[in-house]
């Protein structure tokens, strides 16, 4: 089926090496070392950093808040005061990352450029997060201990996934967005519709975890025949060419 004018507004990455080394600081950090006594800013960024680091490294439910502490050079009362306890500090560390990583992005609820760069944009740094070696063993360690730790699950759902849901939910609800879609069709929908269709095969990738990411190249190809997909279902008529 052909490219219903999509292929020209996916965005162009050319420093793969720059980009990959971006996205696995979203989960681990590399630390400073430790900060000076005064420098509160700090201290807090390499607590992030630490616990980051070790709840990829030895999975959540391993990881002790003392472990976390003597590493990040913290006491302990200071992460239940600022954090709350490990719950606490694993949510900082995921929307910390997840705001990093998309902070690049022009927020959907007031980026005015035409449809197809819009979810050109959002659909690529999608895609190379997900299939990113890093997010998918952390998408492992998260169905893995959801059962003893359902803290962990709702955490992670709510402050990632979750997010990204409603801040598409609220994208596909504006006016001059939503009258391009479907009549018949709710925001919610569009928005589940959209990220089903960029995640494609998820349980391959839990179940068979690739050990390098895709080069951009291909994840392009992969993303313009996705939103293929998504907008023939989708849209009340293709886009022009």
């Amino acid at each position: 089926m052909p490219d219903p004018g999509l292929s020209d507004t996916l965005p162009v990455q050319t420093d793969t090496e720059r980009d990959n080394a971006a996205m696995e600081i979203f989960f681990c950090g590399k630390s400073a070392g430790r900060p000076r006594e005064a420098d509160k800013e700090a201290r807090a960024e390499n607590l992030l950093y630490t616990a980051g680091c070790l709840f990829m490294e030895k999975g959540y439910g391993k990881v002790s808040l003392e472990m976390i502490a003597r590493q990040a050079h913290v006491a302990v009362r200071t992460i239940y005061v600022k954090f709350g306890g490990k719950s606490g500090l694993f949510n900082a560390v995921v929307e910390q990352r997840r705001a990093a990583y998309f902070a690049t992005m022009p927020a959907l609820e007031t980026d005015m450029r035409p449809l197809p760069i819009v979810l050109g944009e959002f659909g690529m740094l999608f895609l190379k997060l997900v299939t990113m070696p890093a997010a998918v063993r952390l998408n492992r360690m998260i169905v893995a201990e959801a059962a003893s730790h359902p803290e962990l699950a709702e955490t992670f759902h709510k402050v990632g996934p979750g997010r990204t849901r409603e801040t598409l939910i609220q994208f596909f609800s504006r006016p001059e967005i939503a009258v391009q879609f479907r009549a018949e069709l709710t925001a919610e929908q569009i928005a589940m519709h959209l990220l089903n269709c960029l995640l494609d095969d998820q349980m391959s990738r839990l179940l068979f975890p690739p050990l390098t990411q895709p080069d951009t190249a291909h994840l392009r190809k992969l993303l313009e025949h996705r939103l293929d997909l998504f907008l023939r279902a989708t849209l009340r008529a293709p886009l022009a060419a």
